[in-house]
């Protein structure tokens, strides 16, 4: 399984980003779907999480308000919009999912928030 994501940049304080993360030629349906990401000096944390078979989203603390997930094309499509973007949400952010017990990542997207 390979995710493939895209979308970062460079974009000023106020700003807003759409990442995108898809799994081209995976023909199975993810157990769950979502983003992390890494600042310079600090752990990985949950970004959002969807879970398939629910629907159920669950956002972390630092983008609750700002951020939205959704998946127009399906299950193993999701795109992460980020609003009112913040300096402190510069990072690299990695799409993740869940198949069949294991974990995959996709290489990460640079995000930088600076004027």
């Amino acid at each position: 399984v390979q995710l493939q994501a895209s979308g970062g940049g460079l974009v000023q304080p106020g700003g807003s980003l759409r990442l995108s993360c898809a799994a081209p030629g995976f023909t199975g349906t993810f157990y769950t779907i979502g983003w992390f990401r890494q600042a310079p000096g600090k752990e990985r944390e949950g970004v959002v999480c969807i879970t398939n078979s629910n629907g159920k989203t669950k956002f972390g603390d630092s983008a609750k308000g700002r951020f939205t997930v959704s998946r127009d094309k399906g299950p193993n499509t999701v795109y992460l919009q980020m609003n009112s973007l913040k300096p402190e949400d510069t990072a690299v952010y990695y799409c993740n999912a869940i198949y069949q017990s294991s974990s995959y990542w996709g290489k990460g997207t640079q995000v930088t928030v600076s004027s």
